[in-house]
């Protein structure tokens, strides 16, 4: 039985933890041998089959009582000796500074090494020197996945080489619903309210168009440290009857189903899967041309979709009216937006991973 081991920060929420977890089920059913190390435990994590064992590889306070590069030593010790005690066949590990540590900490081992950007290069690697040091180390790992074209751009012709552009799944329950008929006056977001998700673009974007459409309405799903500042811009506004945000939510499906327009206006994005779900729910879609070309792989503008400049909040209520303004526009958008459903049909994807994986196995 093949070993995996799959590595991440942690399990909490969000796009990326998600996909990791999915593969790791998938895995698991397949008969795969499969082990999911995280640093640590957060609260709000996605939960996992019993049968796939979780380590955790960041030491105990104890062990961290000395300066900064005793500490680097003992956390790379101390994952190190958890690739040698479980013997992967492969390491997958997910985002930023834990592919540098997973190629770092594996050298030498006979495990396989595959590393994957989840998002915009420069952003996952802030900084001249660390974006020095990824495309130095990435050269050591024996794959690499990325998640758009944009993004394998970035490296150089060694690392572009062993490098392949694999999607996210689609959760499995956007897949057999079918399109809502009575569609709600309702433009969603769902998303993190930071300031990359640019939240405020999206209501000032509202703003322009309120008086227009008087029966419309805003709703953004979604926590986060902007919440206070977000709420004040819609007191601004004086929309304060027009835009809610409920926080976050679990049936993200059943809340979003019945909108008009799905929203998503952020300054960077790997493969977003929020709009991968809209899309397979039928709504015509709006979003941002956003580093690392995340939308732009999904959406073709005015066929499944349309893309609008970042930051561009007058671009974005003018692709607000293009589609409130054209029934037969808005129905073309979201019939077009299903084929998403075939696309990125989890069963596809995810062999997608597993052949590529295999690969990198085999040798």
């Amino acid at each position: 039985m093949k070993r995996i081991a799959l590595f991440i920060s942690s399990l909490q929420k969000g796009g990326s933890e998600r996909v990791m977890v999915n593969l790791a089920s998938y895995f698991r059913e397949k008969n795969y041998d499969v082990i999911l190390v995280t640093q640590y435990k957060k609260e709000n994590e996605y939960s996992i089959p019993p049968e796939i064992r979780r380590v955790y590889s960041e030491p105990d306070e104890h062990e961290l009582q000395g300066g900064r590069i005793k500490n680097f030593c003992v956390r790379f010790r101390t994952l190190r000796n958890i690739w040698k005690a479980y013997k992967p066949d492969i390491i997958l590990s997910f985002l930023g500074k834990n592919n540098l540590m997973a190629v770092a900490t594996a050298a030498f081992l006979p495990s396989r090494v595959a590393v994957s950007v989840r998002g915009e290069p420069t952003m996952e690697y802030e900084g001249k020197m660390m974006q020095l040091i990824a495309k130095l180390v990435f050269r050591f790992a024996d794959g690499v996945v990325l998640q758009t074209k944009r993004a394998c751009a970035f490296f150089p012709k060694a690392v572009r080489k062993k490098s392949r552009i694999l999607s996210n799944p689609l959760n499995s329950q956007f897949l057999d619903r079918e399109p809502c008929e009575d569609r709600e006056n309702l433009i969603v977001a769902a998303g993190r309210l930071d300031n990359n998700k640019n939240h405020a673009m999206l209501i000032h974007a509202f703003a322009k168009i309120a008086e227009e459409y008087p029966v419309m309405k805003l709703v953004i799903y979604g926590e986060g440290e902007l919440r206070t500042s977000l709420e004040e811009l819609i007191r601004e506004k004086g929309l304060e009857d027009r835009i809610s945000m409920p926080g976050s939510i679990d049936d993200v499906a059943d809340k979003i189903c019945k909108a008009r327009i799905f929203a998503l206006t952020s300054n960077t994005e790997g493969m977003p899967n929020s709009v991968m779900e809209a899309m397979a729910l039928g709504l015509p879609v709006v979003a941002t041309d956003c580093p690392c070309g995340g939308p732009a792989e999904l959406i073709e503008d005015g066929v499944n979709g349309l893309l609008v400049p970042v930051g561009d909040a007058y671009a974005l209520a003018d692709a607000f009216r293009r589609i409130l303004e054209d029934k037969d526009f808005e129905k073309k958008l979201g019939e077009n937006a299903r084929q998403i459903t075939k696309d990125l049909a989890p069963e596809k994807v995810n062999k997608e991973w597993e052949e590529y994986l295999k690969q990198l196995m085999n040798g």
